[in-house]
């Protein structure tokens, strides 16, 4: 499922709103006879100047094409993509949330890319974003853009407490922490059910939220390497203040930040420009660093969330679809994009393009080491219920964490077999 943050982000990070409109461009492709493709992108995804120089920039190298980017809401999106890819009068390319392929692949209705993985350079993909993308050995979701959770700090506390510079490691991180939080200021600001920062810490210690095994897949967050991850949850999350029953927008991180008195939170870089609003006071006294790992040669498993790009099977545009998505997924646009939005581009080698930017040079960097969520249909469904915020909150005041797990991982696994 398309997480709430990146939505957030991509509205922060954009230049020009999006409007909900289609975006064409007549130029050379407005003779009779011409192939005319139609593109969904989500509703502030990208802004509409980018939309503008895309088209423009695609039909002036693909003479005979026209583009009609059609903008869609996320509400209900679900449902119009599955419709869609089962009638006979498909779009011909189509974003989708990462983590949504797999409901979609589901169908049958979405075309296998996997012969041009090579051409599209895909061994330097964010492993966030492919994985999901490949279903059953299939590629059916080509990587487009990415986002995805740092550690925001203040500066000012971080130097009053003696601290020169973040930390690098897991265990630095706690001591760091532990040291901030002191008198009135919390060492991090971290709710109780903040689950996508609980899934980096158990891939981190080697554990899955699910596991899938001869076609069956099971809830895993009983294994071992699993409860180290929500033990290390636990640790931080009690150097602060943060409620152990409600997740980031129970009240909004961003306003508890901005009082002062927080040291670090978790979020996306464009979550600094939230906390400045809310007190302006604070601007240019915010750093970043990714999520520390358990060494200090490469930083902690992190959620990727961002989007892919499909072809539905039904498109009559099939060659002229992928030459769409070769485009915006290679290097002049994806270029482009970074710069555009802040988003962290499709393939590692290209993060030196936002490398001048501190927030999204530090998720670049958190990207490489980036997962994405079990790659079941069915997995929109266990976020509609969540039984991973009710197994943390239930460890944080006290329970036993390994019946609690168990009985999460039970919940998780009736509804990946439904």
């Amino acid at each position: 499922m398309k997480t709430r943050f990146i939505a957030a982000a991509a509205v922060l990070a954009a230049t020009t709103a999006l409007t909900a409109c289609s975006t064409s461009s007549s130029g050379s492709g407005s003779a009779s006879g011409d192939e005319r493709l139609t593109v969904w992108i989500m509703k502030d995804s990208v802004s509409d100047a980018y939309l503008q120089r895309f088209t423009k920039g695609f039909e002036k190298e693909h003479r005979g094409t026209t583009l009609d980017i059609q903008i869609q809401e996320w509400d209900g999106i679900g449902e119009k993509v599955t419709a869609a890819l089962a009638s006979k009068d498909a779009p011909d390319v189509i974003e989708v949330g990462n983590t949504q392929v797999a409901q979609y692949a589901a169908s049958g209705g979405v075309t296998d890319l996997g012969s041009k993985v090579t051409e599209l350079r895909g061994g330097d993909w964010l492993p966030g974003l492919a994985e999901p993308g490949k279903v059953d050995g299939k590629q059916y979701g080509i990587p487009w853009y990415a986002a995805n959770r740092v550690v925001i700090y203040n500066k000012d506390l971080f130097g009053k407490a003696g601290i020169t510079a973040p930390p690098k490691t897991r265990e630095e991180w706690l001591a760091i922490t532990r040291k901030l939080n002191a008198g009135p200021v919390q060492g991090i600001y971290l709710p109780g059910q903040n689950w996508y920062t609980l899934a980096g810490f158990i891939w981190e210690d080697g554990g899955e939220l699910a596991e899938e095994s001869g076609g069956t897949w099971k809830g895993s967050l009983d294994s071992p390497e699993a409860l180290k991850g929500m033990d290390f949850y636990r640790q931080l999350q009690a150097l602060g203040k943060g409620p152990k029953d409600s997740d980031e927008a129970k009240p909004p991180q961003a306003d508890v930040f901005a009082k002062g008195d927080v040291a670090q939170i978790i979020s996306v870089p464009g979550g600094a420009k939230i906390v400045e609003q809310a007190n302006p006071a604070l601007a240019g006294k915010l750093g970043f660093f990714p999520i520390p790992g358990r060494t200090a040669d490469k930083p902690g498993a992190t959620f990727t969330g961002g989007s892919d790009l499909i072809v539905p099977a039904a498109s009559a545009h099939q060659d002229a679809a992928y030459q769409v998505v070769k485009a915006l997924a290679g290097e002049k646009w994806q270029s482009d994009l970074a710069r555009t939005m802040s988003y962290v581009p499709n393939r590692t080698s290209l993060a030196k393009v936002i490398e001048d930017n501190e927030g999204t040079a530090a998720m670049a960097a958190a990207a490489a080491q980036g997962r994405a969520t079990p790659n079941s249909p069915q997995w929109a469904a266990v976020e509609a219920t969540n039984p991973i915020k009710q197994y943390m909150t239930a460890v944080l005041t006290g329970s036993d964490p390994a019946k609690a797990a168990k009985e999460a991982s039970d919940s998780i696994t009736k509804t990946l077999g439904s």
